[in-house]
């Protein structure tokens, strides 16, 4: 009866052991899925920051080239895509369209001295590499945040809880092959071929 009793309370114990394993396993990914989701919160605001800027930008670039239209329909596309994104890896990839359209916008902008001078245009940009900025350091804590959430739900022993309570790995935020870097909104990209030649507004 003794050897019985001892084998029924180490059988308890064992019991409670896994119990309170499966419980802690379960809070840790809890707390890294919270910790992904409050630091994608904090991308998501820059990236709609950086979309509300782009209307006025195009429109200030429209007063003085307003035949480019394949630009601006181009940066209006990028734009509409990053607002319909789902998921990271979509928001990314859309960002990534969209900082390209804006390089190609500004591009145009180079051959207006008198636009490049304004007030306007030059707050604007300011702004957008500001949002550009705050991206990439969001992008950084973000995809740590990740990685860390990641390992927990494919790491043996973890996964086994990750699997049967249906805690998937999350998306990396991540920019184009081209170098895993920020397209920066410059003057650094060649002025597009000019096919007609318009003269800017009298200031």
């Amino acid at each position: 009866m003794g050897a019985s009793d001892a084998t029924l309370g180490i059988l308890l114990l064992v019991v409670v052991a896994i119990l309170f394993w499966v419980i802690s396993a379960y809070n840790k990914l809890v707390r890294g899925r919270n910790r992904v989701r409050e630091a994608w919160s904090g991308i998501d605001v820059q990236l709609r920051r950086r979309a509300s800027l782009v209307p006025n930008l195009v429109e200030t670039v429209r007063g003085y080239a307003a035949h480019e239209r394949g630009v601006f329909d181009e940066v209006a596309r990028a734009r509409g895509a990053l607002h319909q994104a789902g998921g990271a890896a979509a928001a990314a990839g859309a960002n990534t369209a969209l900082s390209q359209a804006l390089g190609h916008l500004l591009a145009v902008a180079e051959a207006y001295p008198q636009l490049r001078a304004s007030e306007t245009f030059t707050g604007l940009q300011r702004d957008l590499g500001d949002a550009e900025d705050k991206i990439a350091f969001a992008r950084q804590f973000y995809n740590r945040n990740v990685l860390d959430f990641n390992t927990r739900v494919e790491s043996f022993p973890g996964n086994l809880i990750a699997s049967t309570l249906r805690f998937l790995p999350a998306e990396y935020f991540e920019t184009a092959d081209e170098g895993r870097a920020e397209v920066t909104v410059g003057f650094s990209a060649a002025p597009r071929e000019r096919t007609t030649e318009t003269s800017p507004p009298s200031p």
